[in-house]
């Protein structure tokens, strides 16, 4: 296409990549498809660094409703008009995104407030979008070279987390959360929401104001120095992560803020996650592992969190991993990029073939994307500075007392809920037995080639004896004293022979090539 169009100094116009071409088709589905591809970005595990760099370019560029929509969802959420409701209501919105926009209004109690309204039609559309992709999944599933990254299991999971931005409640939840979590710490605001005019499609709570980290040319002073203010965000993530673990997942510039003293102010705490205990020690040691130049290390966390074998296996997922770890190794802590070893870890992890659980993915990228933010601000900012520390007291803080007592009594309810349900199970196998209804389910991974090569064999073998014994009885009819029903069962036998032959050179060789 390229060499038919010209541009306006009659030179070619390049043709697209694939991944290019990737983000082009996202973007003309649409909303959720765009938001499908928008979590992709998130995940150069699964689809590679191209397609996650290229999937970052995605914007959801979506129209607010008509004039009088967001009013009409108002009153039905509340049961009150908005002029009722509020004592001043901007009807046109000063944000609109693929789920919702947000209104600036003033409540009768005299606080300037944001509300948050879900736009008109949305759920269903979603829902139907939901259904495409689930069904694209499913088919995905039956093909090979797909079914190792686990389609339908992203696809849920992304269906997972879409259904629970609908639900305006799961926000709200989650910001009386995070404040109860950093009550104590004056360094951090997250927005006082007001559960009274908020239902499921409406969100209010405070207005913030103070300056976007997406609109930092806006800061008074081009020499202002904000390494407190980076340092402070930062810190807050961290907390969350190894102290809470429970973290704000969308940590890009738009919904961070500068208020007045530097505080950090938080905003669309939609995506929220939280981590279990058995993940976020895997994570601490592969964190650990990567800060100490740990290769060893590095892949027993990394082969403990992916639930696919690598397709190399082990000394070779260890060998990249030593190549990796000894990149950073020779960088003092300062120099070090931590965005940038992230990528490449995520690039080994695509190559191997692995699959992150979705936590342990978006908790890497997030660590990643909280590096970038923060050097919008402060360049020579580097996660490396921050992050060890919090990864070393996590590790200790396994082995205080109280956390081995709480091991310890957890391992005890489940050695007693064991031995409850073990004469039980027992009795249940026994009496199968002797009903004779026992039955055993075995899965054979990759054993139909082998069963086809065998029968193929001994079919070769019998052709080949059979027409030996034709042969030599010189069965009819003859030609020339030939029986040529064994003459036809010699060719066939050699046919079938090479036939064979060749199947198992090209396993050979696709073997020795991976």
């Amino acid at each position: 296409m390229g060499r038919w169009l010209r541009g306006s100094a009659c030179q070619e116009i390049p043709e697209p990549g694939t991944a290019a071409r990737i983000r082009l088709a996202v973007t003309e589905l649409g909303g959720t498809f765009i938001k499908f591809g928008q979590m992709l970005s998130t995940r150069p595990d699964l689809v590679g660094q191209d397609v996650a760099r290229e999937l970052t370019h995605l914007q959801s560029n979506t129209p607010a409703d008509p004039p009088g929509v967001a009013e009409r969802t108002i009153q039905e959420e509340l049961g009150k008009p908005a002029a009722s409701v509020f004592a001043y209501f901007e009807p046109t919105p000063f944000a609109s995104a693929s789920i919702a926009q947000a209104h600036y209004a003033r409540l009768h109690s005299g606080e300037n407030v944001v509300v948050k309204v879900q736009k008109q039609g949305v759920e269903a559309q979603i829902e139907a979008d939901l259904g495409i992709l689930a069904d694209l999944a499913d088919l995905a599933e039956n093909v090979q070279v797909l079914k190792l990254y686990h389609p339908a299991a992203v696809v849920r999971q992304f269906a997972k987390t879409t259904r629970g931005e609908l639900d305006f409640h799961r926000e709200l939840n989650n910001i009386q959360q995070f404040r109860l979590n950093f009550a104590a710490d004056r360094t951090v605001h997250f927005p006082v929401p007001f559960p009274e005019f908020s239902t499921r499609r409406v969100l209010t709570m405070e207005r913030l104001e103070g300056v976007l980290l997406s609109q930092v040319k806006l800061l008074p002073g081009s020499k202002r120095d904000m390494d407190e203010f980076v340092r402070r965000g930062a810190n807050m993530y961290l907390e969350m992560i190894f102290r809470d673990g429970y973290y704000h997942a969308d940590p890009h510039p738009g919904n961070l803020m500068v208020l007045p003293d530097d505080i950090v102010g938080v905003l669309d705490c939609g995506m929220a996650q939280a981590l279990d205990d058995e993940l976020r020690e895997t994570i601490e040691d592969l964190l650990l592992a990567c800060v100490n130049a740990d290769a060893k290390s590095a892949t027993d966390a990394v082969w403990d969190l992916c639930t696919s074998p690598p397709t190399g296996g082990r000394q070779e997922l260890e060998s990249d991993l030593t190549d990796l770890v000894a990149d950073y190794a020779g960088q003092t802590v300062g120099g070090a990029d931590f965005g940038a070893m992230a990528n490449s870890l995520a690039e080994i992890i695509h190559r191997h073939h692995l699959f992150l659980p979705p936590g342990a993915s978006l908790l890497l990228r997030l660590l990643a994307e909280v590096e970038g933010t923060s050097q919008l601000l402060n360049p020579s900012f580097t996660l490396f500075d921050l992050i060890q520390p919090y990864a070393e007291k996590a590790v200790k803080q396994r082995f205080a007392p109280r956390r081995l007592l709480l091991e310890a009594t957890r391992s005890v309810r489940e050695w007693e809920r064991l031995a409850r349900a073990l004469p039980r199970d027992l009795n249940d196998v026994m009496q199968r037995m002797r009903a004779g209804t026992l039955s055993m389910h075995l899965e054979h991974r990759r054993l139909d080639p082998v069963v086809n090569r065998l029968v193929l064999g001994l079919l070769t073998s019998s052709l080949l004896l059979g027409s030996s014994l034709l042969w030599s009885m010189r069965a009819k009819p003859l030609y020339r004293g030939i029986s040529l029903v064994g003459a036809i069962g010699y060719a066939l036998a050699f046919a079938l022979g090479v036939n064979l032959f060749r199947a198992m050179r090209r396993s050979e060789d696709s073997r020795y090539k991976n």
